[in-house]
Order: structure tokens, then C-alpha cells, then sequence
């Protein structure tokens, strides 16, 4: 395990003595190119994954509302302090293309309380 610690660090140091003097090394080659070439060369911009994409701004879409905000409850009135809901339920036959079956029904309605 130490080995590999060991191999690993190495190479990262290496990795980074080589960034820090490579920039030296180009720099020292371009001291020695002649004038007339440097000259003739114009510095090119530098594309990157980031400055090649051109952002879009967000498009808001703006949201009017015809009523006041109301919840989606149907029937929409209030029954009332106290009040109660009161529910019957019956099975009722229905036909069916598989056969006739019988299914549960409930109807509920609010009652002063």
C-alpha cells in the first residue's frame, strides 16, 4: 500500500514540475524565433468548451390568473362550523364485457353539525 501511495505522489509531482517548466521551455523558443515570424504570427484567441457556448437567457412566461386562487374542492362553499359529513353506501350490479359484478358506491353531503 505504502508503494503505491508512493507511486502516486510521485507521478502527481512530476505531473507539476513538467507544467511549471514546460511555459519556460516555450517561452525560451520564442525568444530565439526571429522577429519577422513573430511579427507575421497574430496571438489566436483560445476556444475552450466554455467560451464556445453562447448562453440563451431564460424565457419567462408570464402567468395571469382570471380568478383569485380558490382550491380545486367541488362543490366550493364553506358548510359551517361544526359540520358534519354524513355518507350512505350500497353495492350496486353493474355489467361488464368480462360478466356482471357488484361494486361499492358511496354518496356524501355535509349536515350542519
Amino acid at each position: 500500500m505504502k508503494r503505491i501511495v508512493t507511486a502516486a505522489i510521485s507521478a502527481a509531482l512530476s505531473a507539476v514540475l513538467a507544467g511549471l517548466l514546460l511555459p519556460d521551455v516555450a517561452a525560451a523558443q520564442a525568444q530565439t524565433a526571429s522577429s519577422a515570424l513573430r511579427t507575421a504570427q497574430a496571438p489566436q484567441p483560445i476556444v475552450t468548451d466554455v467560451s464556445a457556448q453562447r448562453r440563451r437567457p431564460l424565457r419567462r412566461v408570464p402567468i395571469y390568473r382570471s380568478e383569485p386562487w380558490a382550491p380545486s374542492v367541488y362543490p366550493r362553499y364553506n358548510p359551517g362550523p361544526n359540520a358534519v359529513r354524513d355518507c350512505t353506501a350500497h353495492y350496486v350490479q353493474e355489467s361488464r364485457p368480462s360478466g356482471t359484478v357488484i361494486t361499492p358506491r358511496m354518496n356524501c353531503w355535509w349536515q350542519p353539525g
